[in-house]
């Protein structure tokens, strides 16, 4: 893996496949806390994270391939595997010591298959309304009912998505927001990642990871899925929050996410 590659506060990394990572870090505070999008988003949906937590730690985000400012180009497998490798090469990169892995959304899943790569540095993961979905507890009719539409308009699709995660908490500025950018990504390697995340299911991670996992949920989290994960996941409640409470009410977030890394470390 060469050397990262800066530019101000955004370095580029060659992945494994070649695909150039765009990613942003600051600090040189232990833990690292690593910072990971959810699926067709962008690095900068957690940029008052970054600018809140740093400098009390070290803090990052990356744009996953065909995300953001990252490439696209000579990527065979389109999956969550494919980006946990992504996140590895990215921590490898900064030789971080010990890294809290946090995953909004799909980003929660690749942080746990993050986490089974990278062992022992990995102090913790936290889980922001990743099981908005109950994966793992999705049938093959489920999977293809979640799946048909992005196929058939993608751009009507991914604008229903928004409306369908968004609560009264949810600015209307910022669906608007999320909807414009969300729905730009190319279907070419979207489709076949979110059919890839809809069969994702989180039992492998959860048998083998022995780090504490988090979840930050909003209103949106299936009782089916609190049920599957209650064993495997210690779980804090931000009432009347839509999907995306992160972008939501940041301040708020961040007073919840700060409680939540003093139980970590």
């Amino acid at each position: 893996m060469e050397k990262p590659k800066t530019s101000g506060p955004l370095s580029t990394i060659a992945a494994h496949d070649g695909i150039s990572l765009a990613f942003e870090s600051r600090g040189q505070a232990s833990p690292l806390l690593f910072f990971i999008h959810g699926w067709t988003c962008r690095r900068s949906y957690w940029q008052p994270q970054l600018d809140y937590f740093y400098p009390k730690y070290s803090v990052a985000a990356l744009d996953l391939p065909g995300h953001g400012d990252s490439g696209s180009d000579n990527r065979v497998h389109w999956g969550l595997e494919s980006f946990a490798l992504d996140v590895v090469a990215c921590v490898n990169a900064l030789r971080a010591e010990k890294v809290i892995l946090i995953g909004h959304s799909m980003g929660g899943a690749v942080a746990l298959e993050a986490a089974r790569h990278l062992g022992s540095i990995v102090a913790g993961a936290i889980l922001v309304d990743t099981f908005a979905i109950d994966y793992g507890g999705l049938s093959t009719e489920a999977i293809q009912t979640f799946a048909a539409p992005f196929a058939e308009d993608f751009v009507a699709a991914m604008a229903d998505l928004v409306k369908q995660t968004s609560t009264t908490a949810t600015p209307p500025e910022l669906k608007q927001l999320l909807i414009r950018e969300m729905s730009t990504a190319d279907p070419a390697w979207a489709l076949p990642v979110w059919q890839d995340l809809l069969s994702w299911n989180p039992q492998a991670a959860f048998d083998k990871l022995q780090i504490p996992i988090h979840a930050i949920n909003g209103d949106l989290i299936p009782e089916s899925a609190r049920e599957r994960c209650l064993p495997f996941i210690a779980e804090t409640l931000i009432p009347g929050a839509g999907h995306f409470l992160q972008m939501e009410d940041p301040a708020g977030f961040n007073l919840v996410l700060e409680k939540v890394l003093a139980k970590l470390h």
